[in-house]
């Protein structure tokens, strides 16, 4: 089933569920790496231009899965879940969509700055924006930069909540966003 229902996720939602989770752990690992090369690495621009393209599909499909959100059904939560509980996973579902938008926006301004667009694969090529505020790149870069650790920081309490619901309540909130439909655990 590709579209949600009231009990379970359709396959697009898991789908872009799991491709952003990847996607925000590998473009972490690789921007902690890749700020620590030096101008003689081999590395040193082909690392930036995989960040950044990797960066844009997020962006898209990010901003796909907001559309989608919108135009598809959510799966109720579980019965036995707090009134606490669920107000902090909308919290912290806003917060991770906010800060996505946040780090990914930040970025294209840093990659911009110069005038210069956002090659993307050598597919298509996102405009260059210039620099439409003075130190541009260096502020976007700190908001980019702390943003994606404060996002770090909220996936592991998303993921801490995912794996609390699983094996101290027992219930079908992780097995959902699996894809197992299993309501008898």
């Amino acid at each position: 089933m590709l579209r949600n229902s009231t009990q379970h996720y359709g396959l697009v939602s898991i789908s872009l569920h799991w491709l952003s989770a990847i996607a925000v752990i590998g473009l972490f690992a690789l921007g902690l790496w890749m700020v620590e090369l030096t101008y003689y690495s081999s590395w040193y621009k082909t690392a930036p231009d995989i960040h950044k393209s990797v960066g844009v599909l997020l962006l898209l499909a990010t901003l796909f899965r907001l559309i989608w959100r919108v135009c598809t059904l959510q799966p109720v939560p579980e019965a036995g879940h707090k009134a606490w509980e669920k107000r902090a996973a909308s919290i912290a579902h806003l917060g991770l969509y906010l800060l996505l938008l946040v780090i990914m926006f930040a970025g294209l301004l840093i990659s911009t700055a110069d005038g210069r667009g956002v090659m993307v694969f050598n597919w298509f090529e996102v405009p260059g924006f210039g620099e439409l505020f003075e130190d541009q790149a260096d502020i976007a870069g700190l908001i980019h930069e702390y943003a994606a650790y404060s996002l770090i920081g909220l996936v592991l309490v998303h993921a801490a909540g995912a794996i609390k619901h699983h094996v101290i309540d027992k219930d079908n909130t992780l097995k959902k966003m699996l894809g197992f439909n299993n309501h008898n655990s």
